[in-house]
């Protein structure tokens, strides 16, 4: 069983070729639920969709995220009374959004709304959890001001300077059912390629589910979603040089270093090898870059390849 932590087009990309070399039912997802916001009334939650737009295979793949071939006509009639319109809610992906309004609102948690609506886009065999059903919100200290994760990302295309980030609502948040569990039952836990900061860090805020990973016998396993400092897609440096970290694999390494076992980075960063692995942790140089489902299943392929040989070295692995 394979348990992964993730959030965003990074982790959705990564996911869906894994599943290319993967039964289903073997795949748990713990996905990041702290770029959540309340818009138009509606909870929304962009990274659980995205994963379930690109694993179902209806994801725009121009934009990475959103319902292919949609339309934007309900955003022309919210401009007229005034209503923001810099969130890009296309109409058929408001659906999405209605319905689980509909579940929360008839007293069902986030959890039993994920679940079914994976399974109305044809995905009830892989487990797709919210990190948490309790409500945690990722904010943005910026010399524009403080603001939403989303706000910073979108409204304001990631100009403002970055300050600090706050993760509020984890020192109350509780693991949402099952996450906890898939990571003790996994025999290989991966965080995928997501921001570590606004992705993979609000998940790790949880103090259950990061003590669970230090103690699971699975072995653990991380891909940069950096090279030569920089991400493919998002804010990933500028949030990390905004708190005072460098913008590098080796300090995505220092973040995850409490449990980590290996670290995948990309063959620019070929010279972070000897500093990660000062850190106790191995390293796998391949080619991260992953445009398409065939070159994510090939990253998929020798990730688990490597995991493999380093059981057979050390076949009680564990932190």
């Amino acid at each position: 069983m394979i348990t992964a932590l993730g959030g965003g087009s990074g982790a959705a990309k990564f996911l869906k070729g894994l599943l290319g070399i993967i039964s289903p039912e073997e795949l748990s997802v713990i996905v990041n639920t702290a770029d959540d916001m309340d818009i138009y009334g509606m909870r929304v939650s962009p990274d659980i969709d995205t994963i379930i737009y690109r694993l179902s295979g209806i994801i725009d793949e121009k934009k990475g995220w959103g319902v292919q071939g949609d339309t934007f006509e309900f955003l022309g009639a919210a401009a007229r009374f005034g209503f923001p319109t810099w969130f890009g809610l296309g109409d058929r992906d408001l659906a999405t959004h209605l319905f689980r309004k509909a579940v929360i609102d008839a007293g069902g948690t986030l959890s039993e709304s994920t679940s079914k609506i994976a399974r109305r886009f044809g995905l009830g065999e892989v487990r797709i959890l919210p990190m948490s059903d309790d409500r945690v919100e990722t904010w943005i200290e910026t010399d524009a001001g403080e603001m939403h994760f989303q706000e910073y990302y979108i409204k304001w295309a990631m100009r403002p300077e970055v300050h600090g980030v706050k993760i509020k609502g984890t020192e109350r948040a509780s693991a949402a059912p099952f996450v906890l569990e898939s990571i003790e039952r996994a025999n290989i836990v991966i965080i995928c390629p997501s921001n570590p900061i606004i992705s993979i860090g609000p998940i790790l805020k949880i103090r259950e589910v990061r003590n669970r990973l230090v103690d699971a016998s699975g072995l653990k396993v991380a891909i940069s979603p950096l090279m030569r400092g920089k991400p493919l897609k998002g804010p990933a440096d500028k949030l990390m040089r905004g708190l005072g970290m460098d913008a590098s694999s080796t300090q995505v390494a220092r973040l995850y270093a409490d449990f980590l076992d290996l670290l995948v980075i990309d063959r620019s960063d070929a010279g972070e090898k000897a500093s990660i692995e000062a850190l106790g942790v191995s390293v796998l140089v391949t080619d991260t870059i992953i445009p398409d489902e065939q070159s994510s299943a090939r990253l998929s392929r020798e990730i688990l390849d490597f995991v493999e040989s380093i059981k057979q070295k050390r076949p009680h692995t564990s932190h």
